[in-house]
């Protein structure tokens, strides 16, 4: 297939189900090209018809992202495919919930390799096609989680703080260049996607998202901003500002925290997990971008509907600073 001229191409790793799947959707209904990498084949055939049914061109390639020979061939082929890549998006992820004394070393092991490995597997695979060309993004799906670790998911906790000093190394070393190669970490807070219901559980009881709960649908429009307009780093929802800030101010306090919600990442009132884990094999089927926790999950919140709105924020702080100061001068100009 030729590649249309002066189409933009993104690829989303994860792009099958979840928060990968919204962000297929957004990028395709902006008009970008989306090559979507996972593992199920009938989930990237779904991904790949949402994309084609906005109107633009897609390819799904069946790919481990803890593979780094076989990412970088998947790469080859997307851009003799759609032509150079000009987004590449890390969100390919794996975990294990419970204590983490009862996980075996081998799950514990797999969770880096997935999530840490393949996010340095990915952004090595695009940051070299992008040198070469200078230009492209690179766009981290980073967490609240890199910035403070919290029980029942140690393993994850680790690769995501992993990529968080990554992404920072990756980013000097281009500036280092003199690169316009640029990169990003969009930090998400929990939301209501497939994960629940796949990862490999040691808990007595379903697991759940530490509320509050976000709709993948507005993480993945605060992630296409930031492709179009890129920033350095971002954080998406309440909850993850004020982790990260929580952490930043006390260590005691973020312990505190952690403690007193973080053992609630299970429901004792839903049944067993719909599906077996998606460790080691993905899951047959095509699983869309929700998963079970619709009732309890918001589509949108003031810090979502803010990052959204920068620019009007900026606008409406300037006035409210400005009419602040009028009615401080008149104050004192009355009190002469």
């Amino acid at each position: 297939m030729l590649a249309a001229v002066d189409n933009r191409i993104a690829v989303v790793t994860g792009g099958s189900a979840g928060l990968g799947r919204a962000i297929v959707r957004e990028l395709a209904a902006r008009g970008w090209d989306v090559a979507v990498l996972a593992r199920g084949r009938e989930g990237l055939d779904g991904a790949v018809r949402d994309a084609e049914e906005a109107g633009v061109r897609s390819v799904g390639i069946s790919v481990d992202v803890a593979d780094a020979a076989a990412l970088e061939a998947a790469a080859d082929e997307i851009e003799r495919a759609l032509g150079p890549i000009d987004l590449w998006v890390n969100n390919a992820m794996a975990s294990v919930f419970g204590e983490f004394a009862d996980i075996e070393a081998d799950d514990f092991d797999r969770v880096i390799r997935v999530v840490l490995g393949g996010f340095a597997n990915g952004t090595r695979t695009a940051v070299r096609r992008m040198i070469a060309r200078d230009r492209g993004h690179i766009v981290q799906v980073g967490s609240a989680l890199a910035y403070r670790g919290i029980p029942l998911q140690s393993a994850y906790c680790a690769a995501k703080h992993g990529i968080k000093s990554l992404t920072e190394s990756v980013l000097i070393e281009l500036q280092h260049r003199g690169s316009a190669v640029r990169i990003s970490e969009v930090d998400m807070p929990a939301m209501n996607t497939v994960q629940f219901s796949w990862v490999k559980n040691l808990l007595p009881h379903h697991p759940q998202p530490v509320p509050p709960i976000y709709q993948p649908e507005i993480c993945a429009a605060i992630l296409a901003d930031v492709a179009e307009r890129p920033r350095r780093r971002t954080w998406v929802g309440e909850s993850t500002v004020l982790t990260i800030l929580g952490t930043r101010l006390s260590a005691r306090l973020a312990d505190a925290m952690a403690l007193k919600s973080g053992f609630a990442q299970q429901d004792p009132h839903r049944g067993p997990q719909e599906f077996p884990p998606n460790l080691d094999r993905p899951i047959d089927g095509d699983h869309g971008a929700h998963g079970v926790f619709d009732a309890r999950s918001h589509a949108i919140s003031p810090q979502t509907w803010a990052q959204r709105h920068r620019g009007l924020v900026a606008l409406l702080g300037l006035l409210a600073a400005g009419t602040a100061a009028g009615i401080a001068t008149g104050a004192a100009r009355s009190a002469r």
